[in-house]
């Protein structure tokens, strides 16, 4: 993979690691308190975009970049990336049937979010990628801070993506369990029907 794709590749990982943490914490948010479908996208898009930027801006402070300094870059960097996600994300979401209404305990839930934002990531590859050939978007972020590595995602952006699969790997576990728990017995071998 040559240095650019690698970076669009680490951009995009980063953008969804955002995204994914947002906007499962707002289904989930939405979920448990009873909001509307349009009040949860509503949440889930607006802390996609907190948790995209809040991932690319702290470790540029790390690096030693003033705060507003390093937001201002950020969102000059991710926001197309971000936008692109989100977009794709919630028109597969909406456009799997029965997704939306399943609740955080069905598998359909828990599948179409990793289809939604396994497309999502396809689609914004070359978003990315074409921002960082023009010198803007995610390579901005590097002329920023020396400690991030070009090759590839970060070692925290791909512990963070880790986490995120293992998540929601486990809400399809538990939502599986749960449907299992509440499918009837099958009938004894030789019982009498």
């Amino acid at each position: 993979m040559n240095a650019r794709n690698a970076m669009a590749a680490s951009a995009t990982l980063h953008c969804l690691t955002g995204c994914a943490i947002g906007e499962i914490l707002g289904l989930m948010i939405g979920t448990a308190a009873g909001f509307s479908n349009t009040a949860t996208i509503a949440l889930s898009v607006a802390l996609a975009f907190v948790f995209g930027y809040l991932l690319s801006t702290l470790p540029l402070v790390q690096g030693g970049v003033a705060f507003a300094a390093a937001l201002k870059v950020v969102l000059a960097a991710d926001t197309l990336s971000i936008l692109t996600m989100e977009v794709v994300d919630n028109a597969v979401m909406a456009l799997v049937p029965g997704a939306m209404e399943a609740g955080l305990v069905n598998p359909i839930f828990w599948l179409s979010m990793m289809l939604a934002l396994s497309v999502a990531f396809v689609v914004a590859f070359p978003v990315n990628r074409a921002l960082i050939d023009r010198g803007k978007g995610h390579a901005l972020t590097h002329g920023m801070h020396t400690g991030h590595d070009r090759r590839g995602p970060t070692l925290q952006t791909g512990t963070l993506a880790v986490g995120v699969i293992a998540f929601l790997l486990g809400g399809l576990v538990v939502s599986i369990a749960d449907e299992l728990e509440g499918a009837p017995a099958p009938p004894a071998h030789g019982a009498s029907r």
